[in-house]
């Protein structure tokens, strides 16, 4: 008798008596269905694969032709000129000016008298007249035209709250009466803390604001005893100042006191 070891029976045999729900029983059992499968997709991937160049070369030519075809039916068309509409209320163009006097003007170069060539023009010649590359007369009989006066470029005005450097500012800010006051003022109201021996000193930064005010005071360098909070104090104490300019208009600047202490020893 010829036994089938694909078949079902020769299947039963081997795994009686064993868990048939394993894996390896189901596999088997499967394995015609998978072999069938199996034949089939490659069949099917081997015929897409050998008829793939035909149906390329068919979708090309269907391409080809639809393109022409849109070629075809593309005409030129003229479109007539577009009319513009004439321009109103235009004003004439301004006069061109006069022609004016221009001398010729030359470097001055030392050289030797005799080397000369050609006389600088006199001071008297080139008063009156504008100076260029070559002598150009001007047109005597040219009508006189003089331009309307106008408001000049617009400046927008803007409220400039920079504190600038007394080194580098146009106008400085100063005590009213002069400096020689403003130490008269610190040495009439400065005290000095009554340490005896105590010798440095103390410096301040201020701004003098568009008002003259004394703003942001404070104190850099402190010797002790007190000396800074007393400078502190005569500096609010203080008048208002002239306010420092830039460029004509009142500004904020930035200064710097210093007071010189030196007690005696007892």
């Amino acid at each position: 008798m010829k036994i089938d070891l694909l078949g079902k029976q020769w299947m039963d045999i081997v795994f009686e008596g064993r868990n048939k729900s394993y894996g390896a029983y189901l596999l088997r059992k499967e394995n015609s269905k998978t072999n069938l499968r199996a034949l089939a997709i490659g069949a099917i991937v081997f015929s897409l694969a050998v008829a793939s160049p035909i149906i390329l070369e068919f979708i090309s030519s269907v391409t080809a032709t639809t393109d022409e075809g849109l070629h075809d039916r593309i005409t030129t068309v003229k479109l007539p000129p577009k009319e513009e509409k004439p321009k109103e209320d235009l004003k004439p163009p301004p006069p061109p000016k006069p022609r004016e006097d221009v001398v010729k003007f030359v470097k001055p170069v030392v050289a030797k008298k005799e080397e000369v060539t050609e006389e600088p023009p006199k001071v008297e010649d080139i008063k009156d007249k504008n100076l260029g590359k070559e002598n150009i007369e001007g047109d005597k009989d040219a009508a006189l035209t003089v331009d309307p006066p106008g408001n000049g470029p617009p400046q927008d005005v803007v409220d400039d709250n920079t504190i600038y450097d007394s080194a580098g500012i146009e106008v400085q800010p100063g005590f009213i009466g002069g400096m020689s006051k403003w130490y008269k003022f610190l040495s009439n109201n400065f005290t000095p803390p009554d340490e005896p021996g105590l010798k440095g000193k103390v410096t301040v930064s201020f701004v003098v604001e568009k008002d003259g005010s004394l703003t942001d005071i404070k104190v850099l360098k402190d010797i002790g005893y007190g000396s800074g909070r007393e400078a502190e104090r005569v500096m609010r104490k203080s008048p208002k100042w002239t306010p420092a300019e830039q460029n004509g208009r009142k500004v904020r600047c930035a200064f710097i006191q210093t007071f010189s202490i030196e007690n005696p020893d007892e």
